[in-house]
């Protein structure tokens, strides 16, 4: 693998189920991220963006095909080894937020990074939270928290450990829209700071356009792939 390329999967499939009630969800899709990039994975529900971000996450194995991600070959790794493949390399956020609701905001970034061994928990997870706007919040519980507030506990979680990674699955899909914006400037801001590649999955055209790249999927096959450079001179 290149040494700017961070992903590099090749003739990707998969399949849930066999026989006659096999679900074909992703078909042989081929796809390299560069280092630094910001690509977003466009569809409508079922288009395969989902899947496909769960195997270039290592939260779902292929079921075919090569999945390369930071030096880590995903597809010959079991369960296990996904997981400890994940740790340090891949930050994720959710469009549910899955914070642990008996943690507090500063237990819920802090505790990840104390179970990856990283030095100082405690002490990155309250900077990280500032960075976030939060300094003032590190003791409340999810419950107690807005649901932007609980997204930029979700983003400061992601973002700590430095990874070279960032997935965010429809990061604004339980937000208001004004809310929505402010979360999304907030992920492209930390994102400049922390040099991190970002891999954005949305169902919205206009939140995929702030990418540098925007890749469209339908029925489990990638069908566009079109660059900024390209988007801007279309709209023009």
């Amino acid at each position: 693998m290149a040494a700017n390329i961070v992903i590099d999967a090749r003739d990707v499939t998969l399949r849930f189920g066999g026989g006659s009630a096999a679900v074909d969800v992703l078909r042989g899709v081929s796809l390299s991220v560069t280092a630094g990039e910001r690509l977003a994975i466009l569809g409508p529900s079922g288009s395969g963006k989902s899947s496909l971000m769960a195997v270039l996450a290592g939260l779902e194995k292929a079921s075919s095909g090569k999945v390369m991600v930071a030096g880590a070959d995903f597809s010959a790794l079991d369960e296990d080894g996904l997981a400890r493949a994940r740790r340090g390399r891949i930050g994720i956020v959710l469009q549910a937020f899955h914070l642990i609701p008996t943690m507090t905001a500063i237990e819920n970034v802090a505790v990840p990074l104390e179970l990856a061994g990283i030095p100082d928990p405690e002490g990155k997870a309250r900077a990280e939270l500032q960075s976030v706007g939060l300094g003032h919040r590190l003791d409340h519980y999810p419950t107690q928290l807005s649901g932007g507030e609980q997204q930029r506990v979700g983003l400061a979680r992601a973002i700590a450990a430095r990874p070279a990674l960032i997935f965010a699955d429809e990061p604004t899909g339980n937000l208001d829209e004004a809310t929505g914006e402010a979360v999304v400037e907030l992920l492209f801001d930390r994102l400049a700071e922390t040099g991190a590649t970002l891999i954005l999955i949305t169902h919205d055209a206009g939140l995929a356009e702030k990418c540098d790249r925007v890749i469209e999927m339908k029925d489990g096959h990638i069908i566009r792939d079109v660059t900024r450079t390209a988007l801007t001179a279309v709209a023009e």
